[in-house]
């Protein structure tokens, strides 16, 4: 099946979908300054189109320690300066995504999870639950990794096993 078939398909799986998880890795949201904010409000008109039109979605997202990095200074490599980073760089990232979702008329809800809390059955629910209940509200959740605590993704990946335990 050729490329343009195979898009064409998938927009036509897509057409029927109710609800997604969208990944938004570092590499998306950051450049060399930090965060790209233009990005974040490309990304948040995208999505809140689609939530008018019936869609309920998560945003899975990365870019704390993207976002956080540059206003401590050097870039150290060291986990601990990581999690100074993120813990920094959350309030930004959360504040770009409040701002370009509020543009559009739509509320967001900063969700942060562990792999603890979704492998453990009563966290697990709980956090479903409150998914649910966000998206039957018509609120966008913005789920990062609570990197403060969990260093799994700060030291092998950019929340791919997060959005997946997610979906």
């Amino acid at each position: 099946m050729s490329s343009e078939n195979q898009l064409a398909h998938k927009t036509r799986l897509l057409r029927h979908v109710r609800r997604a998880v969208v990944k938004v890795g570092s590499n998306v949201l950051s450049g060399p300054q930090g965060l790209r904010r233009e990005r974040v409000r490309a990304l948040a008109g995208e999505i809140a189109a689609l939530v008018a039109r019936g869609r309920q979605l998560v945003v899975v997202t990365s870019g704390a320690v993207a976002t956080g990095a540059p206003r401590l200074g050097a870039r150290r490599h060291r986990l601990e300066w990581r999690q100074a980073a993120a813990a920094v760089g959350q309030i930004g990232l959360m504040t770009a995504y409040e701002r370009a979702f509020a543009a559009h008329e739509r509320i967001v809800a900063q969700v942060l999870l562990t792999h603890t809390d979704l492998s453990d059955r009563r966290r697990y629910l709980n956090a479903r639950h409150t998914l649910r209940t966000l998206l039957d509200l018509g609120v966008v959740p913005i789920v990062n990794e609570n990197d403060t605590v969990a260093v799994e993704e700060l030291k092998f990946g950019d929340n791919d096993h997060l959005s997946a335990l997610t979906a």
